[in-house]
């Protein structure tokens, strides 16, 4: 992978950057970029939103995996190969009511952190240090069409029902939510997840995507860079926030109550779920993708949802000038798969669910890489090195 930056040098010498590294740049990508103060991303050389407006799910997974949209030769091989791929192997479909009975109290999230090591250990994955590109292109493959199969099984399995095995004729989106269901969606509804899908595939050096690189940067095996990012995902502040943003429509309750919950919120300085984003500076390009798909379901929550964020933004131009706050891709992603009729417990697997082939792509792109993440801290402790006390 290209490097071109100044900072690699064989200089070691300490570097001050912002807290949680914002805005620092640590590497190369081809993958695609975050341009925030434009409300703007990319994925290679395509807008997001655009390939979510205009292609499927698949296409966009062969675009960052191969890197380049597949003509129709490719895409039905594409499409035959990745479907082959979501059935399970038998040990691992055998300890799935294990794992789910396991992680009973804490969701399909976390259930999928066991299972994706058992899956990578039943497939024999290897370290990607130790592998060449075609067979970590072929791991992640691998891991990311058997997501989806995981996570539903797992919450099945959590509310007392069978399995919904997988099927080869539907597309991604469409199978995930026949699995998730037992009932093959409408077009409709399986178009919005996909489309909600396709829209968070990516998004820049974010939490998850970080923690999967550095743990690749260690050359472990896919599956290990993946559970990494899984955990970091599941954070309320990085991919917990969907259903959280609707818990804020929820306790707001009707029209009448949303001015004086807001200015509640705001003048005490408390955070409201669903709204701000840390790179963003203008409307989040996701956001306003999914208010429009929203607006296509209508009804009374997505009126509601609408002038909600309406008078948040009016209010905190009143009580905050000059503070720019607008909803960020969960608030219009609660609505969304709330109308398709996605339980919330699975709002943030659905997350993961897209987010694992962003995390595949970035984590064949970082193994090409043969230099270790390892940042340094300021210790800021007890002098050292003291006395060690004789013991008591």
């Amino acid at each position: 992978m290209p490097n071109n930056r100044a900072a690699a040098t064989a200089s070691f010498a300490p570097v001050d950057v912002p807290r949680g590294l914002a805005g620092v740049v640590v590497t190369d990508t081809a993958l695609g970029d975050v341009r925030g103060r434009e409300g703007f991303y990319h994925y290679r050389q395509y807008s997001a939103v655009e390939l979510a407006r205009t292609r499927g799910f698949e296409d966009v997974w062969h675009l960052l995996l191969h890197g380049e949209l597949p003509d129709a030769a490719q895409r039905a091989a594409f499409l035959g190969r990745t479907a082959a791929l979501r059935r399970l192997p038998d040990e691992v479909r055998a300890a799935l009511p294990a794992i789910a009975a396991g992680s009973a109290g804490s969701g399909a999230l976390a259930g999928m952190r066991t299972a994706l090591s058992l899956l990578g250990a039943s497939l024999g994955f290897r370290p990607v240090y130790d592998i060449g590109a075609d067979r970590r292109r072929a791991d992640t493959l691998a891991a990311s069409a058997a997501v989806p199969t995981l996570l539903t099984a797992l919450y099945r399995l959590g509310q007392g029902l069978d399995p919904v095995e997988p099927r080869d004729d539907l597309s991604y989106a469409a199978n995930y939510l026949y699995m998730l269901t037992g009932t093959e969606p409408d077009e409709t509804r399986a178009r919005a997840i996909e489309q909600y899908l396709i829209s968070t595939i990516d998004h820049g050096f974010n939490a998850s995507t970080f923690t999967a690189r550095v743990i690749a940067s260690t050359g472990a095996d896919v599956a290990a860079c993946l559970v990494g990012a899984v955990g970091a995902l599941s954070g309320p502040l990085h991919g917990g926030a969907p259903s959280r943003a609707l818990d804020t429509l929820d306790a707001i309750g009707t029209p009448e109550r949303i001015d004086s919950w807001i200015r509640e919120r705001v003048l005490a300085g408390d955070r409201i779920m669903g709204f701000g984003h840390p790179v963003y500076r203008t409307e989040d390009p996701r956001s306003r993708m999914l208010r429009g798909i929203a607006e296509g379901f209508g009804g009374p929550l997505v009126d509601f949802a609408v002038e909600v964020e309406r008078r948040v933004e009016a209010i905190l131009a009143e009580l905050k000038p000059g503070r720019e706050l607008h909803t960020n891709v969960e608030f219009y992603a609660g609505v969304v798969m709330e109308l398709c009729g996605l339980p919330r417990e699975m709002f943030t697997p659905t997350f993961a669910a897209a987010r694992v082939v962003g995390w595949s792509a970035n984590i064949v792109e970082q193994a090409e890489d043969p230099k270790i993440i390892r940042p340094a801290a300021r210790y800021v402790g007890e002098p050292a090195p003291q006395r060690v006390p004789a013991a008591a």
